[in-house]
């Protein structure tokens, strides 16, 4: 199956960026080394303001629309909005529209190339996963990857409440570690889903971001918040922060603390990591602990081309007898896809 890439390569249509920031930053550069030129870039309207991107003025859509006329759109950033998702169907029915995937760590492009170099191991994935649901996203979500086409994402989405309705059931007994806790919003989730727990533990590396979740999961019973990074080893990492979700993206450099799982005295029933790339090093960190009390798990898996291989990889070399489920929430391009370890 030919890439995007490839495909851009061969288009005579203008090429013309919806969004500006750091995905549009990667975008330009494959373009660039493929030889892929870049007509024009719009924005929302209030992102508009006679600004200039990589040297070409940004205008809104309905500009570019009289400007360029049958244009290709690339999708340049991140989204879970209905609105803003409503807002880009509305301009994929007048355009063709993609979202082209660029890891968000790290350098493996899910590129035609990497897709035939690893299709033995994605072959060997999707045959451990444990039901049909899973097997769409899986399938859907590497189509999307090669060919940046959003009705892929659109067609294999579920509700984040749905793995806890069907497949991943909390009891009122759980001790939950929260890898990559942020603001406390998946806390408080956790929280609703349980309503009764004996013990949270929630790791967040963002200094700024670790004072709002402190502040959010003021009064939740049996919480310890820690202000550290979760790695495959102790020791400190050199970290960039700046209060977002991204918190490895920018920002002023600084150090913090670097600690495995398996240095937290904690005996986990459910592990939730979404820690910016580091899940694998995180998983190798936390190898003793998952060997002996088989948490259930939730692990994201759209950082880093590798992850759909290596994670779960990972964790069946620790326990081989995991249910393997793949699940994607509603967002563009592919940002919130995890797998479950039940």
């Amino acid at each position: 199956m030919k890439d995007i890439w490839n495909y851009l390569k061969e288009s005579k249509k203008p090429i013309v960026l919806y969004g500006m920031g750091n995905g549009a930053d990667k975008i330009i550069s494959v373009c660039d080394k493929y030889g892929i030129k870049i007509s024009g870039v719009f924005s929302s309207d209030g992102f508009v303001r006679k600004k200039t991107f990589h040297g070409m003025p940004v205008t809104d859509y309905r500009t570019a629309k009289e400007m360029f006329g049958d244009m290709t759109v690339l999708l340049c950033f991140g989204t879970a909005l209905p609105e803003v998702i409503f807002n880009i169907k509305n301009i994929a029915k007048e355009n063709e529209l993609y979202a082209p995937d660029v890891p968000v760590y790290g350098d493996a492009l899910f590129c035609e190339g990497y897709h035939n170099d690893k299709k033995a191991d994605f072959n060997y994935i999707y045959n451990l996963l444990a039901d049909k649901i899973s097997k769409n996203v899986f399938s859907n979500v590497i189509k999307y990857k090669l060919t940046g086409d959003i009705k892929c994402l659109f067609s294999c989405e579920t509700d984040c409440e749905e793995p806890y309705q069907n497949f991943l059931k909390l009891s009122d007994k759980e001790t939950y570690l929260d890898l990559g806790a942020y603001r406390g919003d998946t806390v408080l989730s956790f929280c609703n889903r349980a309503k009764n727990w004996n013990s949270i533990v929630a790791v967040e590396p963002d200094k700024k971001t670790y004072e709002k979740l402190k502040i959010a999961t003021l009064g939740i019973k049996g919480i310890k918040n820690i202000n550290a990074f979760a790695g495959a080893v102790e020791g400190t990492a050199a970290f960039n922060m700046n209060g977002s979700r991204g918190v490895g993206k920018g920002g002023t450099r600084d150090t913090v603390e670097m600690i495995t799982v398996d240095s937290i005295n904690i005996a986990p029933t459910f592990i939730k990591m979404d820690i910016e790339g580091a899940e694998a090093a995180a998983i190798k960190g936390s190898q003793n602990t998952i060997k002996k009390y088989k948490p259930k798990m939730q692990i994201a898996a759209y950082h880093r081309s590798e992850d759909l291989i290596d994670i779960p990889k990972t964790v069946l070399g620790l326990v081989s007898d995991y249910k393997i489920y793949l699940r994607h929430n509603p967002c563009l391009p592919a940002w919130d896809v995890n797998y479950f370890f039940v």
